[in-house]
């Protein structure tokens, strides 16, 4: 068990490594190439101005408290999905909560039909940024058309002077059911598996983590069978297994489709290198609907067409790393 941590200098050593599928973050400008109409002040979720800067603020307010139970120092890097462009990540990291930490972003546009995006915040002070680039997954849809989903996005840089590879996944998702979509994931989990043995044929031993919406549990085989193998560490596995809730729910059932997984070699435990220590799901009680048939689960921007005014339908995740 990592106990909390008290002393400054402890906290200090700590480093948090999150990732947040933020809901459908879009701005109120109408894309005539994607399907983003509902999300405009005249479509039909009726999303104004006002309600996109009440998202905006409390989004940056959770990303802001992440990991602050154990480090003295905001996250070093939180991966986001959900976004529709670089306007709306660029926005969030100068809101009132994240403006002073002086956040730098990396996005690229994705070909996904609704036009939602995956990029990752970092904190300019823990994280040298070397450079970036997307990996489409091509699949095909019923009638063997291209089926076009989320590219991967990998950004690389030195994290407290380590070199890492951080790759943010949005995969597939099970709306057309849980058999059906399940090769999708399995595809898309192999396009990982090949950027993987890029970095290996590129480097000796690389540190790569793993982040990202999967769609699929720990335990799902696109994860078991295909992307977490003898190199890599789960530690979402293990919260599946005591944690009661998961990161987000469907029909009353948890899932926790929200992971962040890593290279085995941050378990090297070794004061000069980066080692992983905890991992945990940020699920405070005023992040949660608190009454009603969904009472408990993540309090949710819309329910239908309802606006709620809430944060998102997932919970946060994230890992302590100490140095």
């Amino acid at each position: 068990m990592f106990p909390t941590l008290k002393s400054s200098k402890q906290k200090d050593s700590i480093t948090t490594i999150a990732f947040y599928n933020v809901e459908n973050l879009f701005d109120t400008i109408d894309n005539p190439t994607t399907v983003d109409d509902d999300f405009t002040p005249n479509g039909k979720l009726n999303w104004t101005l006002k309600r996109y800067n009440v998202k905006i603020r409390k989004l940056g307010s959770v990303i802001a408290q992440l990991g602050l139970n154990r480090s003295a120092k905001i996250p070093a890097i939180v991966g986001l999905v959900e976004v529709e462009n670089a306007k709306v990540v660029s926005d969030l990291v100068n809101s009132s909560y994240l403006k002073k930490h002086h956040y730098g972003y990396v996005h690229h546009d994705s070909p996904d039909e609704r036009g939602i995006d995956v990029a990752l915040l970092y904190c300019k002070i823990a994280f040298e940024l070397f450079d970036s680039s997307t990996y489409p997954v091509f699949l095909e849809d019923e009638n063997g058309e291209r089926d076009y989903t989320r590219d991967i996005l990998k950004v690389s840089g030195k994290l407290h002077g380590e070199l890492v590879h951080i790759l943010v996944n949005h995969w597939p998702s099970r709306r057309e059911g849980t058999e059906i979509s399940e090769p999708k994931r399995i595809a898309t989990a192999k396009t990982v598996r090949t950027i993987i043995d890029t970095i290996h044929t590129k480097e000796m031993n690389p540190k790569i983590i793993l982040m990202g919406d999967f769609n699929d549990d720990p335990n799902s085989r696109s994860i078991k069978d295909f992307l977490v193998k003898d190199d890599f560490l789960n530690p979402m596995e293990s919260l599946l297994n005591t944690d009661k809730t998961g990161t987000s729910t469907y029909n009353k059932k948890w899932n926790f489709f929200d992971q962040i997984m890593l290279s085995k070699n941050f378990l090297n435990d070794n004061n000069n290198e980066l080692t992983f220590k905890h991992a945990e799901v940020f699920n405070k009680k005023w992040l949660r609907v608190f009454k009603g048939k969904l009472k408990g689960s993540p309090f949710r921007t819309y329910i239908g067409p309802w606006y709620q005014g809430g944060f998102s339908d997932h919970f946060p995740v994230y890992v302590f790393l100490k140095k």
